[in-house]
């Protein structure tokens, strides 16, 4: 992995992607901290999977640009990206329903041996040797990950939060730098999210991942994140720690609702 922390690995320069005269990303401008786990909230439609879908490279910019590690990666397709260890995850799991988990994992890897077809006729030694390498470190990705008792389940018969797991497994696979995590919580059961915060936070700890979480659940946001990105109609709009965002009087107004803003403000009051 390279980049230092504190320094910046995502730069985001006044992007705009617009759709017909729609504005889903208006201007947006932001930084995210190597080594950090920056939270992305807003409302819906604030802009903020648009935003992911354009640094990740499935839709490309109106305009403005995306810097990884100082180095203009701007429209490059997710494929190049993904070599560059820029992975996303999705709020509903793509997975290979027929295949195992133990698969899904050890299928990710780019450029093994046995995808050739030479290989796989004359070098059958080294494909098995590969192959087994790559099982072995699918399996310690699925411990780690405390799934390994589905390593032989079809993926289609696990549960949301197992798949939303099994996602974030891919991304141990390879030499990920950055992972980008859209709504990682929606449909997962409390236990499970708790399970897949703490590895989130172990990958950070202890493997240097950096994070970008979007995120609707605000407990969660508060024990992971720091800093945290408010979006909303395209715009960043306050960032900062949870609690300095969630006493913005912007925010309260945008994301939370004005129905609220009284509420928040007697909570605050006898804090």
């Amino acid at each position: 992995m390279t980049g230092v922390r504190g320094t910046q690995m995502i730069v985001v320069e006044d992007l705009h992607r617009h759709f017909g005269g729609f504005r889903a990303v208006d201007g947006a401008s932001l930084e995210i901290r190597t080594g950090s786990i920056t939270g992305l909230i807003g409302p819906n439609g604030a802009g903020k999977t648009t935003l992911f879908n354009v640094i990740a490279g499935r839709l490309p910019p109106t305009s403005g640009r995306v810097l990884m590690d100082g180095e203009d990666i701007t429209g490059l397709p997710p494929h190049e990206l993904f070599h560059k260890g820029l992975l996303r995850t999705f709020q509903i799991a793509h997975e290979f329903g027929s295949m195992t988990c133990l698969e899904n994992l050890m299928m990710v890897p780019a450029r093994q041996k046995g995808e050739r077809l030479l290989n796989a006729w004359f070098n059958r030694r080294a494909v098995a040797a590969e192959e087994a390498a790559i099982r072995k470190k699918a399996l310690e990705v699925l411990e780690f990950l405390t799934i390994s008792h589905l390593a032989e389940q079809k993926a289609s018969q696990i549960s949301g939060g197992q798949k939303k797991l099994l996602e974030l497994g891919r991304t141990m696979m390879v030499d990920a730098k950055i992972v980008f995590l859209d709504e990682v919580g929606a449909g997962v059961n409390r236990t499970l999210l708790n399970t897949i915060g703490d590895a989130i936070v172990r990958l950070n700890k202890e493997r240097g991942y950096t994070f970008c979480v979007i995120e609707h659940d605000m407990d969660f946001i508060g024990r992971l994140c720091d800093p945290v990105i408010v979006m909303a109609e395209g715009k960043v709009l306050a960032q900062g720690t949870v609690d300095q965002v969630k006493n913005d009087e912007r925010v309260i107004e945008a994301y939370l609702g004005t129905g609220l803003k009284n509420k928040v403000k007697e909570e605050a009051a006898h804090a």
